[in-house]
């Protein structure tokens, strides 16, 4: 489930660009130059791919007390680029389509080369930041539970890329991103008391009371809803009082940020690109 929570979100944002792309093309009659979009995002792909294998293998090398600490900082710095990423999404929609394509227009006056660098940029910039996000949240499943939820949701982003390039008007992507913007801001919430944990384990942060509660029930691998709220929300039945006190610390702010910088807010939906589309033809 976590893992396909973040594949979901970072592969509709990369497909979302992509498809925002290939229809400002079609709407030029350029559709010949697809093939450099095509061939930078693939090229990104593969980059990333490369990089998060190198990742895994490097911090999976590790053992003790090492291996904690760098878990810890993984799971710290997954915190801070998701909550930059529901943050830079919720500030950009309004302006994004008409970036996107200001830079196509740059880049068919300059080049093959240069359509080819706006796919790559654009999906290399999700791809490096799924490689950490699954590095961070996939240590406690298995590889297997891991690849199929992974697969999973770059199915489903694949799909509302196809749905805004093919022009469905009913696909909403202001509810699509605020919904995965609140569960991604509660898995954050999760890893940032797993990195204190780590922490606490290695011992460069005290506990202050552990556990400050053991409740009994729901332990992460005593049953289905206890591995989904462990891996996605971060759910222990015994915490430490830190990693509670950790937890609050960042949900509440954080939660209500989001709450006041979405309100009223439009994305692009697949009916603007639509439109634009039909207009041109």
């Amino acid at each position: 489930m976590s893992t396909f929570l973040v594949t979901l979100r970072e592969g509709a944002e990369a497909a979302l660009i992509v498809a925002v792309v290939l229809a400002y093309l079609r709407s030029l009659g350029r559709l010949d130059q697809a093939r450099w979009v095509w061939g930078g995002a693939g090229a990104a792909a593969v980059a990333a791919a490369a990089s998060g294998v190198v990742l895994h293998l490097t911090i999976g090398s590790l053992d003790g007390r090492a291996e904690e600490i760098v878990e810890g900082v993984v799971a710290l710095a997954a915190v801070a680029l998701l909550t930059w990423m529901i943050f830079w999404m919720a500030s950009r929609t309004l302006m994004l389509r008409s970036h996107l394509e200001g830079e196509v227009t740059a880049a068919l006056g300059t080049g093959g080369w240069a359509l080819a660098a706006v796919g790559f940029v654009a999906v290399l910039r999700e791809g490096l930041e799924t490689a950490l996000l699954l590095i961070a949240a996939g240590s406690g499943a298995g590889g297997a539970g891991q690849l199929l939820g992974g697969l999973g949701g770059l199915a489903a982003a694949a799909a509302i890329g196809s749905a805004v390039y093919g022009g469905g008007r009913r696909l909403d992507l202001r509810v699509f991103f605020r919904v995965t913007g609140v569960l991604i801001i509660l898995f954050a919430a999760g890893l940032v008391a797993k990195g204190v944990h780590e922490f606490e384990e290695a011992g460069l942060l005290p506990a202050l009371l552990d556990p400050v509660w053991d409740l009994g029930f729901g332990e992460p691998g005593g049953s289905v809803a206890g591995r989904v709220a462990s891996e996605v929300f971060g759910w222990t039945p015994s915490p430490s009082l830190l990693q509670v006190l950790a937890y609050w610390a960042y949900l509440l702010p954080v939660a209500l940020a989001f709450r006041h910088r979405t309100r009223g807010r439009v994305t692009p939906s697949a009916e603007g690109v639509a439109v634009e589309a039909e207009a041109s033809r």
